[in-house]
């Protein structure tokens, strides 16, 4: 299992990356759909989006659906963000398991909104007195299963609607992801690959969607009476960028409050990130989490992320 694992992971990564191989500058701007790009939880962007590895909760549809198998019982997440330009940002994620199927489902939607913006022209500068509407959405199904007690892989398919005034373009992804839990001070080594396939036009002139190749390590830090802290890395191969490095550390007292930071590293906008959480038992089998999350987007000023989880 462990060599077919490996086999799996450099597969992947060679079908994710390979058609870069040649590149020599980045498709910055080149492709659509950058909305797929942003993170949907306040937990995981407060790590610095540092997540492929820890995601173990019902955000892991998005970071990395083979992380769904440890979310016991149902699950409902919802996620808010106000990104700069009052742009506006929502993610609800459902996550459950049926009798009849074994392993984990998920269903998810996702939509990105904005206030309607003022129509221009070269000869109207000003505006010619009309407005556009701009948005995209997506819905997703997820599947995730265990293979052995430390090996698992799940996958989010995506369908996604994105308009432009009076234009409307529709296209499909596939989110695909492993967790191996190696055994030694929590160790995790996570590897997701988002984004694959599909195509819009717009206007006469097709662009891809923005796959984007990840590999992350998590481990716990220390973990000794109420005080347990994880960290975790990662590095990310986008197709339209550099390759980028994310580091996040969570730190939990008592399993109640959290306090988490991190740091997003070879990004044009995104640093610094950080936030807090509680998990309040609100019966004997039921949990509820709510987290924030502050990202500077340095010149673009900063991003505010709201979470609220409830498992049963």
């Amino acid at each position: 299992m462990k060599r077919s694992a490996l086999l799996t992971l450099i597969l992947i990564g060679a079908i994710a990356t390979g058609a870069q191989a040649g590149d020599i500058f980045e498709k910055v701007g080149t492709f659509a759909g950058q909305f797929l790009k942003i993170g949907p939880s306040a937990r995981g962007a407060a790590m610095g989006n540092a997540f492929s590895a820890v995601a173990d909760d019902p955000s892991a549809t998005y970071w990395n659906p083979a992380g769904l198998v440890e979310v016991q019982g149902t699950a409902i997440h919802i996620d808010h963000m106000e990104w700069p330009a009052d742009i506006k940002l929502d993610y609800v994620s459902y996550i459950f398991k049926t009798s009849w199927v074994p392993g984990t489902l998920g269903l998810t939607a996702r939509g990105l909104t904005m206030d309607p913006q003022n129509e221009r022209t070269i000869y109207l500068p000003e505006g010619t007195g009309r407005q556009f509407d701009a948005g995209d959405m997506s819905f997703g199904f997820s599947y995730a299963q265990y293979f052995t007690d430390r090996f698992s892989t799940g996958a989010t398919i995506n369908l996604i609607h994105m308009t432009l005034a009076d234009r409307k373009v529709n296209t499909a992804t596939l989110d695909f992801g492993l967790i191996y839990r190696i055994g030694i001070r929590g160790m995790r080594l996570g590897m997701a690959v988002q984004n694959m396939g599909g195509e819009v036009d717009f206007d006469s002139r097709p662009s891809k969607m923005p796959i984007i190749f990840k590999v992350g390590l998590a481990a716990t830090a220390f973990d000794f009476g109420p005080h347990h802290m994880i960290g975790s890395i990662e590095f990310q191969h986008p197709a339209d960028n550099k390759e980028r490095a994310n580091i996040g550390v969570e730190y939990s007292f008592n399993r109640f409050f959290f306090l988490r930071g991190g740091y997003n590293a070879g990004y044009d906008a995104n640093k610094l990130a950080g936030g807090f959480g509680v998990e309040v038992n609100t019966s004997e089998n039921s949990r509820m989490f709510v987290d924030y999350a502050y990202e500077d987007l340095s010149e673009l000023g900063a991003a505010h992320r709201f979470s609220v989880s409830f498992t049963y």
